[in-house]
């Protein structure tokens, strides 16, 4: 519950603009893929249920498109897949942050 109240605080909404401007409003996963699409949604890397202290943190957010930021979770559980988990590995290997 506390988390979608954050999504409607003034500091999320300009963050999330901020990293949608930042990323070209292109989603960069696909774009590692050499695939220009549009992205719409900024996805925290670290969850933030489990990484609140992340949670505006501009190296925590990524933007990607719907069907790829989808794929990032399970929707019924709420976990990471694989793929989300992957990317989460990936910056933390790049930030030095132990998993």
């Amino acid at each position: 519950m506390a988390r979608h109240k954050f999504y409607k605080t003034k500091q999320w909404k300009r963050t999330r603009e901020a990293v949608l401007r930042r990323d070209g409003y292109q989603c960069q996963e696909s774009k590692r893929y050499g695939k220009r699409v549009a992205a719409d949604t900024v996805h925290h890397i670290f969850p933030l249920l489990d990484y609140p202290e992340y949670k505006l943190e501009a190296w925590n957010l990524i933007s990607l498109s719907g069907p790829v930021h989808d794929s990032m979770h399970d929707r019924a559980t709420g976990d990471l897949t694989e793929v989300g988990r992957d990317l989460m590995e990936r910056t933390a290997r790049q930030r030095g942050i132990e998993l």
